[in-house]
């Protein structure tokens, strides 16, 4: 495996390494341009799914990120993705905002797709879902994140929901972002880079670390977003390095 000091590719993800809600973290900005100035071809990896990426772009600008929207990669839209190679019809199970990016649901779905709904989760939903999962309809979730950080604190995240189906139904949802192995390939695939040639700085020691090192790629955890007191201690997941933040995991990568 090539050192963790000089990758060939960076694999960043969004919501808790470099913002908050609306906000950048202190030194996020700065720390990204210094990165970017390297030369190092980039990706921004997010299980984010009550967002479209068209405005997730436009909000990472208005904070002074330089990126550009291509290099942005959701779990939402490998969801999509997913189901149109397939040939699957949907029912979309999925926040309001996100609909038109994703488009109808199937009259006759023969897939349940679960995204982040919010505050738009409800019984008769859920229950919906259920039935069809019980006729044999398979069950497709963008993300199992337990948590995630808003500016007033921690939130539940859709994986209670994906754990709840899978439990009723006696069945296991296909994950399509992190941490499915398939999710980073499709991001090396683009850059054209070898796993253990990339490295992949996150917030979640589960999805973000354990997923990403499962795939092959060295794992930075940073202590901010959803990072928990003993993370950087667990007993099986071990990051290749641990950082405050992402100004210091980025000044550590070009160190």
């Amino acid at each position: 495996m090539a050192p963790i000091s000089s990758p060939k590719a960076v694999l960043i993800d969004l919501a808790g390494v470099l913002h908050t809600g609306d906000d950048a973290l202190p030194g996020a900005v700065r720390a990204l341009d210094r990165l970017r100035a390297s030369g190092l071809p980039l990706r921004f990896l997010t299980n984010t799914t009550r967002t479209p990426s068209n405005i997730l772009f436009a909000k990472l600008q208005r904070m002074g990120f330089t990126l550009a929207a291509s290099e942005i990669q959701t779990a939402a839209l490998a969801a999509r993705t997913l189901v149109r190679s397939r040939g699957l019809r949907p029912l979309w199970l999925i926040h309001p905002d996100i609909a038109e990016e994703m488009g109808e649901s199937d009259a006759n779905p023969d897939v349940v797709v679960l995204g982040d709904m919010g505050t738009h989760f409800t019984y008769p939903i859920l229950n919906h879902a259920f039935r069809l999962l019980m006729q044999g309809v398979p069950l497709m979730a963008m993300a199992r994140n337990r948590y995630f950080m808003e500016p007033e604190g921690l939130s539940l995240d859709m994986g209670a929901f994906v754990a709840g189906l899978e439990y009723s139904a006696g069945i296991k949802a296909e994950i399509t972002g992190k941490p499915a192995p398939a999710f980073f390939a499709a991001a090396l695939a683009e850059l054209g880079v070898a796993a253990a040639d990339a490295v992949l700085i996150g917030d979640d020691l589960s999805d973000d670390i354990g997923g990403a090192q499962a795939a092959g790629i060295p794992g930075i955890l940073v202590r901010t977003g959803k990072f928990r007191a003993g993370d950087d201690q667990h007993p099986d997941i071990r990051p290749a390095a641990v950082y405050d933040d992402f100004a210091a995991a980025v000044a550590g990568l070009l160190s």
